[in-house]
């Protein structure tokens, strides 16, 4: 329906590029040609003559790598996702490349920010009212229980496009806001910005807990029995970037020791997560299993940064969502 806006990234410089034919693969559906024609486009099949590639699908990142192989000239490539990790071993090797060689990618971060910050609100309204729980039971509850969001201590991990809409919606909550990113930077909407080594200090009076972070081998588990161990008892954690970053044992120890209030999350790891894991009989955590970003919601979004970037790459102007392939994000 396109009710939701992208929202466009911090501008990340890269090199110049000289423009060239655009190939769209694994597979190319109407939908997303349309997407990348435009006025000075070519879009031919992949094949030598393709410089620059749009990828259409968050797998297979092994056969994106035999083709990179395969055409040495692509120096454009398109991701699908905002998050790129499930292309990291993709990535490594392009860092690894001398820089002039190093094909320029971008990916759909700040696209989907709308939706899952939409969803993460929805996961710590949730899972503050007790909604898991009074849903499973499925009877009238002698008591009244529940907590509210209105004037909530909020501690977001995370600074982009995700966050940053997540903050935007929390404004009508008078929430006090605090975000924990790699730069001590400030982030509109929010009271304070601190560093990783200064999560001990935010964490101990955090009502709400939000994950929207870039996953990388320095955010796996970034929340651990220590971080939760942290929390308030009756602070609520809420995970809308990746499964990795939240130590699922370890949350379910809390939540079963009664250290945590509840919990939402709408990515695990592995996924799908297994069926048989203790987690599903747990009625203070909810698991939307990474329904976030519906693909109604994303197509839209995708189609607009393709348009974007292929009328970019044709005119030689800056492109949107470069990723850092050293970083990984």
């Amino acid at each position: 329906m396109g009710q939701h806006r992208e929202r466009v990234p911090e501008v990340r410089s890269h090199r110049e590029l000289a423009g060239g034919p655009i190939s769209l693969a694994p597979e190319a559906t109407g939908f997303f040609l349309d997407a990348a024609a435009g006025e000075g486009v070519t879009i031919v099949p992949l094949g030598s003559a393709t410089r620059g590639l749009v990828w259409l699908s968050e797998k297979h990142a092994e056969e994106l790598q035999e083709i990179l192989d395969t055409h040495p000239d692509i120096s454009w490539l398109q991701l699908p996702w905002a998050g790129v990790d499930a292309f990291a071993p993709v990535l490594q090797r392009i860092a690894a490349l001398p820089e002039e060689q190093r094909p320029v990618v971008t990916s759909a971060k700040g696209a989907y920010s709308e939706p899952v910050a939409e969803h993460a609100l929805a996961l710590v309204l949730a899972s503050l009212r007790e909604l898991p729980r009074k849903a499973r039971e499925a009877r009238w509850q002698s008591e009244r229980s529940g907590l509210s969001l209105f004037g909530a201590r909020v501690v977001v991990f995370g600074a982009g496009g995700v966050a940053q809409s997540f903050i935007e919606l929390l404004s009508p909550y008078r929430a006090h806001i605090t975000v924990i990113r790699r730069s001590s930077a400030p982030v509109p909407g929010a009271e304070l910005t601190v560093t990783p080594d200064a999560a001990e200090d935010v964490l101990s009076s955090a009502d709400v807990v939000v994950v929207a972070a870039a996953a990388t081998d320095e955010t796996r588990h970034i929340i651990s029995a220590r971080e939760l161990a942290l929390m308030p008892d009756h602070a609520v954690l809420v995970n809308v970037a990746r499964g990795s970053l939240v130590d699922a044992e370890a949350l379910v120890d809390a939540v079963d020791a009664g250290t945590l209030w509840g919990a939402g999350l709408d990515v695990m790891d592995p996924e799908p997560f297994p069926d048989d894991h203790r987690i599903w009989d747990r009625h203070r955590i909810v698991i939307t299993s990474h329904s976030a970003d519906t693909p109604e919601m994303t197509r839209p979004l995708l189609a607009a940064r393709i348009a974007s970037n292929t009328h970019a790459f044709a005119t030689g102007t800056p492109m949107v969502g470069v990723v850092d392939v050293e970083a990984g994000y």
